[in-house]
């Protein structure tokens, strides 16, 4: 036998004991998905209006959606429809019946129902919603229900493997898996209190509200969100990290409303040429485009073009990066800023404010709100300058995040941009909420909308019996 023919004949057997050697190091899933699996829950809401996008539809952040998707620039508004019925997926955090799942699944809902493992159908109660962290805390009539156990989210490093259990298209208790792809993103989608964890685990239509577990079997985080271009999924999934969503529960159950805290900036990332003007040394951090007055940073001594490159120690790489860190300490908490100001690193105390009532959570006892406190029902944010750039505004317009309340029978959806209110331009969430604040029930209003490179009124009537989901 010639040495060429033996290496010939030896490399198929290489390959099949690498292969093995790989096949050996992959990790089991199914001691995992034995011990928890029983924790997971089907969640089905319904509801007698639905002029929002459904739950494949709502893990896609409208504004990207609009820009690179279907339905795209120069698409027409959406009708309203007859009854909405939405189908979710969540899990049991203890014993007693408390469930967890998103807001977008229960938002806007008039019953909700969960269907527990062994096949039980039950009545679920909303103790609260948070639509900023896409959060809502349901209750179940049960006891000694199977429970997750809680991780640490705060643990997770890229190349992790990770686990997620739920119902995407209604296929109950399917389980994927795939790995961290990264820690900390922000997906814009009025959530910016949320520091995403990425992964490439397969999420659908349903997944929404199921669990995200470790390879010890402990909950991380909660499947929220996709990007797709298609609806469906394509290899970049979001989890809302489970230690901002237990704090999120804590006050839900404690004071039935979320309090965050609040220093009172408008920010913006710093690209090369701005560090360059400034005399950074790399481009990063927050720059402060505005301070309010009065605010805690304006007590502190924060001051325009200065930048914000770290919060009690943690870094802030990008603009991003900031609200989470500020929206999770507690009002009135003492706080440090890392601020570069003048060519020089310096650090600022502060005493971290509270954000407004208004623009917190919404909970009760009932159907879930949409987290707007305003007569429509609708709940708008300030455009980002990128934002601005690529719909080609100036200084006008507010972009629409939540439809609840009244303006669920209209045409609006999230992503949506209101110019006018009446005669009055809009620019900025504030002249928004002045302008609609007086609308009583039984009036109606007109708001200038533009959508992709259509510009139309859409008329919003609010029912003499208000409702402010």
């Amino acid at each position: 036998m010639t040495p060429s023919f033996t290496r010939w004949l030896l490399v198929p057997f290489v390959g099949l004991a690498v292969a093995a050697v790989q096949a050996a190091d992959l990790p089991d899933f199914t001691d995992l998905v034995d011990r928890y699996g029983g924790a997971v829950v089907n969640v089905e809401a319904t509801g007698s209006v639905d002029t929002s996008m459904q739950d494949d539809e709502q893990q896609v952040p409208e504004i990207f959606r609009r820009f690179f998707g279907p339905g795209g620039p120069g698409g027409a508004m959406p009708r309203a429809q007859g009854p909405r019925r939405s189908l979710g997926s969540g899990f049991i955090i203890s014993a007693d019946g408390y469930v967890l799942t998103n807001n977008h699944v229960v938002e806007g809902a008039d019953e909700v129902r969960v269907r527990l493992s062994d096949r039980r159908d039950l009545e679920a109660r909303i103790i609260g919603t948070d639509p900023q962290t896409d959060i809502a805390l349901l209750k179940v009539e049960a006891s000694s229900l199977p429970s997750v156990t809680l991780g640490d989210s705060s643990k997770l490093r890229p190349g992790q493997w990770v686990v997620a259990i739920g119902s995407p298209f209604g296929l109950d208790h399917s389980v994927t898996a795939g790995i961290v792809s990264a820690i900390g993103r922000n997906t814009g989608a009025g959530q910016q209190y949320v520091p995403f964890i990425q992964t490439d685990v397969p999420i659908n239509r349903g997944n929404s509200g199921g669990p995200l577990f470790n390879l010890d079997g402990q909950v991380v985080g909660i499947n929220s969100q996709i990007f797709s271009n298609t609806g469906g999924y394509m290899g970049v999934s979001f989890a809302i990290p489970i230690d901002l969503a237990m704090n999120t529960v804590d006050q839900l159950k404690t004071s039935g409303r979320v309090s965050r805290g609040m220093i009172g900036v408008q920010i913006q990332n710093v690209d090369r040429e701005t560090a360059k003007a400034l005399g950074l040394p790399r481009s990063g951090g927050a720059l402060v485009n505005n301070v309010t007055a009065g605010g805690a940073a304006d007590k502190a001594g924060v001051k325009l073009q200065d930048v914000i490159l770290g919060f009690n120690g943690q870094e802030v790489v990008s603009s991003a990066d900031l609200p989470p860190l500020v929206g999770m300490t507690k009002p009135g908490s003492k706080a440090e800023l890392s601020i570069f100001r003048d060519g020089k690193t310096i650090s600022v105390p502060i005493v971290v404010g509270e954000q407004p009532a208004e623009l917190t959570a919404a909970a009760g006892g009932g159907s879930a709100s949409g987290g707007a406190s305003n007569p429509l029902g609708l709940t708008v944010e300030n455009l980002t300058p990128e934002q601005r750039r690529q719909l080609d505004l100036q200084d006008e317009g507010v972009v629409v995040t939540r439809v609840g309340g009244s303006a669920r029978a209209s045409q609006l959806a999230p992503g949506d941009i209101v110019l006018r209110v009446g005669r009055t331009p809009i620019k900025t969430t504030a002249d928004f909420n002045a302008a609609v604040k007086d609308v009583a029930p039984g009036d109606s209003v007109m708001l200038l909308v533009r959508r992709g490179d259509v510009t139309q009124f859409v008329a919003i009537g609010v029912p003499k019996t208000r409702d402010n989901g």
